[in-house]
């Protein structure tokens, strides 16, 4: 059996490398977008997306836009996408939109178990 994958999409780095090594600690793999127009080839060698981690503010297109995307893409219809960013003040327009989460940058690496969890077993979380 496959070990489960979260899709980052997120143009920083740093911030990719911190929220794959707290996923890894919690069992998942992770598939790393950090340049948004690679999203399509990356998604081919996906199989067991288990959440989507998605920055709002991206080169080129804003998450809203990448959210849209992947909402109209069958494999992600019952994937919690979760809006990921610095910008706390998106939250209502996060929900709005039709994110299934929202959690703030930085991550809180204590709470950051709790939070993946309740994520995965369905439940909103909007921190």
């Amino acid at each position: 059996m496959s070990q489960p994958q979260a899709l980052i999409i997120d143009d920083n780095a740093k911030n990719v490398s911190i929220l794959a090594h707290l996923l890894s600690a919690e069992g998942l793999e992770s598939i790393q977008v950090i340049n948004p127009a690679t999203l399509d080839a990356k998604l081919q060698s996906a199989s067991h997306i288990r959440v989507v981690f998605l920055d709002l503010e991206l080169p080129n297109v804003d998450g809203y836009q990448v959210l849209h995307k992947l909402k109209n893409d069958a494999r992600f219809h019952n994937i919690p996408i979760v809006a990921y960013t610095v910008h706390v003040s998106e939250i209502q327009v996060a929900h709005q939109q039709g994110f299934d989460g929202f959690l703030a940058k930085p991550l809180d690496s204590d709470k950051f178990p709790g939070q993946l969890s309740r994520i995965l077993k369905g439940e909103p979380v909007w921190e």
